[in-house]
């Protein structure tokens, strides 16, 4: 049986993105010394516990992406070390109350990142029918566009993508002696941010 906390050919994913690291159980959530959240010159600092006591979210537990195609999108992100943690259809009047959708029906999948802490939820609408697509939009338009996965091995992690359809938005860029950087459009045009920690 593969090592759950290894990607795909044995090459780990680590967790959440490479603007905040929270640790589960451990209330750790490092931010930098100006107040923002990031690094800098590669220094982080630990928020103070009273401030930690004080949080009402405990976590990220999942941010949702609507594909066309829920086979093809499931088939790139286990390619980038996700696993499907499980696969419904939701359905009904009460899940139309949480969304002020009404009465829908909807395909999901949740994929788990390997360390276990994060996870995409991909959906797609069955009906109502989806109303807007702004797949494409560049990286400075309004409201939520991407998310952003830590790896182990940037170039080999591209080659394994690219095999998939994705391509470079710009190009890899080496950020101090921290991190290398770059975006992507993965399955049907959706923008991802890759980050390979250098330093």
């Amino acid at each position: 049986m593969r090592n759950p906390c290894l990607g795909v050919g044995g090459r780990k994913v680590v967790g959440p993105s490479s603007v905040a690291r929270a640790r589960s159980g451990s209330s750790l959530v490092r931010r930098r010394a100006s107040g923002k959240l990031g690094p800098v010159n590669g220094t982080w600092t630990e928020l103070p516990l009273e401030s930690r006591e004080k949080m009402a979210v405990k976590q990220l537990h999942n941010v949702g992406i609507v594909v066309e195609s829920l086979d093809a999108a499931i088939a790139f992100f286990e390619e980038l070390g996700l696993t499907l943690e499980g696969r419904a259809m939701v359905e009904g009047e009460w899940a139309g109350r949480i969304t002020g959708l009404g009465s829908q029906r909807v395909e999901i999948a949740m994929m788990v990142t390997p360390d276990g802490h994060s996870r995409l939820e991909l959906s797609r609408f069955l009906s109502p029918a989806t109303v807007a697509d702004h797949r494409s939009s560049p990286v400075n338009s309004l409201g939520y566009l991407r998310v952003m996965f830590a790896v182990d091995h940037l170039d080999e992690t591209l080659a394994r993508l690219r095999a998939r359809g994705a391509e470079l938005v710009g190009e890899v860029v080496q950020y101090e002696n921290v991190y290398r950087l770059c975006y992507i459009r993965g399955p049907e045009g959706l923008l991802i941010g890759l980050a390979e920690r250098i330093g």
